[in-house]
């Protein structure tokens, strides 16, 4: 959560230092994980509720998970606790209530909110993208609150350059498991024939792990440069469109400036190991996250001499990529979320790859067999 945090006011600029940001919740809409607290937060405040983000992000899939099921009239007296906040304010049903929705349901862009019920329908939920056409309004809490689902936002426009039949290529609906994949000097990560990442120091060996549902492929930066640009064919795999090869351009000059040294040490930095400190270590590693919209990111790692560092004191001792995409648009940047180290495979230790026993199964009935006839 801290992370997330970061994050968002990085995203929010200078005065993101000044926003209060302590209810952001960290909840899973796939599997419904950590959303009882914010049901409940939902409940006690009641008011109006907006599910808003992206196409195929799950709002539907969290709007099931976080609806307050089972408030009804009847339940609300019944209640305890916080829950109980909501009967002494409940309006459903008043006078002033429907002289107020009789002439701003006429005004509204919403469409009538649904009869309340105990256990309503809810939205559907699919894979398909625009499965939620229109806004649904489902109230809770006797009226004294609603949620409400809204169509997701555009993800962007990089699919207007993605072959038509590709272009669901582009939502993560599972969690990506990426290899690590080295991009040494002369050579470039080539995602899909979409999106170029190339080293701007030709001394510079960088580590990619690509989090995006596509194919990545490392190659040298000439031949890279003729599939991004469709000017040579290649058997390399390719969504992008017939003629948007002209229309590739510089995103920018990215550079790992977010030093991540202590998390990428291992056992150099482990209290259970050496415990050193990273000031004496001789290198320092640098990582940033190369976000591509509506797609997922890439993360990027570099490691560097210390006295490299220490020598330039510049922004310019940073290791740096330049990325080429489709108009040059569709890239940004964030700190590194270490996704590699969080989800990667776990090393087996060598005790647990001793030779298994052998089933002492058939022994012990032979030992028996021998037992009863000596006994005979």
């Amino acid at each position: 959560m801290p992370y997330l945090v970061r994050v968002l006011r990085d995203a929010l600029g200078p005065s993101g230092k000044d926003v209060r940001l302590g209810n952001v919740r960290c909840v899973s809409a796939k599997r419904g994980w950590w959303t009882k607290q914010v049901k409940d937060e939902i409940w006690d405040r009641g008011g109006g509720g907006w599910m808003v983000g992206k196409v195929n992000v799950g709002k539907s899939n969290l709007f099931e998970s976080v609806f307050p099921k089972g408030a009804q009239e009847g339940s609300l007296t019944a209640s305890s606790g916080s829950h109980g906040k909501l009967e002494s304010t409940a309006y459903r049903g008043s006078a002033d209530q429907e002289r107020w929705s009789h002439g701003a349901e006429e005004r509204s862009l919403l469409p009538p909110s649904q009869p309340l019920q105990q256990f309503p329908t809810m939205p559907t939920v699919s894979h398909l993208p625009g499965t939620t056409a229109s806004p649904i309004r489902v109230p809770f809490g006797n009226g004294n609150g609603e949620l409400i689902d809204l169509p997701g936002l555009s993800r962007g426009s990089l699919e207007d350059h993605v072959l038509e039949h590709h272009r669901s290529d582009l939502v993560m609906r599972e969690r990506v498991k990426p290899e690590q994949l080295v991009v040494k000097p002369g050579q470039s990560l080539l995602i899909s024939g979409l999106v170029r990442i190339t080293p701007s120091k030709s001394d510079t060996t960088i580590l990619a792990y690509p989090f995006v549902p596509l194919a990545s492929h490392v190659t040298s930066t000439d031949k890279a440069i003729a599939i991004n640009t469709q000017t040579q064919p290649s058997g390399v795999p390719t969504i992008a469109r017939p003629g948007v090869g002209p229309k590739m351009a510089l995103a920018g000059l990215f550079r790992l400036q977010w030093d991540v040294t202590k998390q990428r040490a291992g056992p150099l930095t482990s209290a259970a190991a050496a415990g050193l400190s990273t000031k004496v270590l001789p290198f320092v590693v640098f990582s940033t996250d190369i976000l591509i919209e509506g797609c997922g990111w890439v993360e990027l790692v570099a490691q560097v001499r210390k006295r490299d560092v220490e020598s330039m004191r510049s922004d310019f001792a940073f290791p740096g990529v330049e990325i080429w995409s489709p108009n040059g648009d569709y890239i940004a940047e964030r700190r590194p979320m270490n996704g590699w180290l969080l989800g990667r495979p776990k090393a087996v230790s060598a005790k647990g790859r001793t030779r298994p026993r052998r089933s002492m199964k058939g022994a012990k009935k032979a030992m028996k067999f021998e037992n009863r006839k000596l006994s005979h």
